[in-house]
Order: C-alpha cells, then structure tokens, then sequence
C-alpha cells in the first residue's frame, strides 16, 4: 500500500514580504517522512480570506492529510480559523472547551483573558482540538485539515501531538553519495539508473567546492534493504 499524503498550507504575509523565513516546512517535512506520510505540496498564501479558502479547499480534497500554520492568534489579522470554517461550511464561536483551557492558563499565569485572547477560543464547531503544551492556546483538526500556529516552538509541539494519532505508512530511508562530477557528466548514467530502480527516488544535487563541481546522489525508499542494494550498485557506477 502506499503511504498516505500531505500537503502544507503556511498562511501569513510577513513570509511572502521576506520578513520571516518560514522554519516551520522543513520540521514538518522531517517529522512526516518518520512516521511515512509522504508530504507532496508545500503552499504560501497571504493573510486573504478568500485565497485561504480556496487554498484549504483545494489541498483537503487532493491529499490524505493537510498541515496549515499561521494566523490563528489573538489580532485582526489572524482569520485561519474562520477560513477554515468556511471551508467545510462550518460554524465558529468561541467554545466552551477552547475557553476552559486559557482560562486556566491565565488564571495561573495571573493574566486577564481579555476579548483579544479569547479569540483564540474561537474554533469551529466540528473540530477536535490539537494540544499545546507550550502557549496553552490550542489548533484544532477538522475533517482532514489540520490548524496549527505559526510560531515554531509552538507549530512543533502541535505536531507532536498530532502526530501519534494519524495513520502513517513506512518510513522512508536515505543514502547519499557524493560523487565529483559536474551534473552534465552525470545525467545519462543516473538517467538510467533511475529508470532500473523506478521503486526508489533518485535525487542529484549539485554543490561547488574549491572551484570543483560535484554532486549529491541520493536514494530514497521504503525498504532498506532495497536502498543498500541501490546504493551498492550506484556506487560502482561512478567509482
């Protein structure tokens, strides 16, 4: 069988202006290639309703699995959820769930949860809700969406706890070879290696050292064994 999909929506203006650099895709990429979810679309749009509901529509339909992060704080700005509800023609208020865990977290804190906080209460009403062990506000699941935030400490520990409740298929294994040849002097026999090997991903990589252009070679797959195999002979195809 093979493994189930994913796609990434990250949301927010401040990574399309250049003014953050978005971490969040290569943790997310990392973690799904361990537990076997193969992520295939990585997507960047503004904070613009529509465009995020298109987006979100578009992505839950094509994959098994959707990973959105950005803009479900506490300003104006931070409308994830709403477009989210729309997406699946759901409703949204602040549930009682979602209030009783930042209620206590600023209870405790000695914080008021003032209407600015409580808007990260706000979810929509068929969803279920993602822990977050880090800032207490929680994402949330919907369908096959799930909503996470775009501060990294945070997005993280909302992928862990996600995480263990997907259904994953198997890990994929990686070598590498790094061979000193220009990309041009390679292409055929890597060509032709792919096609034997059409089971694995076969990636070429180019680097530049010392003025020497070189490549990464990389194989990737489901079965090790079949991986070491591959590599054995890509090995002694460029010795």
């Amino acid at each position: 069988m093979p493994n189930p999909t994913a796609a990434m929506l990250v949301i927010g203006d401040e990574i399309l202006s250049g003014r953050t650099r978005d971490a969040n895709m290569h943790h997310l990429a990392g973690r799904l290639t361990e537990a076997g979810i193969d992520l295939r679309e990585v997507r960047i749009v503004s904070d613009d309703a529509p465009a995020i509901t298109a987006a979100v529509k578009a992505l839950s339909d094509g994959f098994d699995h959707v990973f959105t992060s950005g803009g479900i704080g506490p300003t104006h700005d931070d409308i994830t959820a709403d477009c989210i509800a729309a997406a699946f023609d759901d409703t949204i208020d602040v549930r009682d769930d979602a209030r009783a865990v930042l209620q206590a977290h600023y209870d405790r804190s000695g914080q008021e949860l003032n209407a600015a906080r409580l808007r990260m209460a706000r979810i929509p009403s068929k969803a279920t809700l993602i822990d977050n062990p880090v800032s207490t506000a929680p994402g949330f699941s919907i369908g096959n969406v799930h909503v996470m935030a775009g501060v990294p400490a945070v997005f993280q520990a909302m992928v862990a706890s996600i995480l263990p409740t997907l259904t994953g298929g198997a890990p994929l294994v990686s070598r590498s070879l790094a061979v000193m040849r220009g990309e041009g002097d390679i292409a055929g026999p890597l060509g032709a290696f792919a096609v034997d090997h059409p089971d694995l991903s076969v990636g070429s990589y180019p680097f530049q050292k010392d003025g020497i252009y070189g490549a990464n070679l990389v194989i990737r797959g489901a079965d090790q064994a079949r991986v070491d195999a591959a590599f054995a002979t890509l090995e002694q195809l460029f010795a």
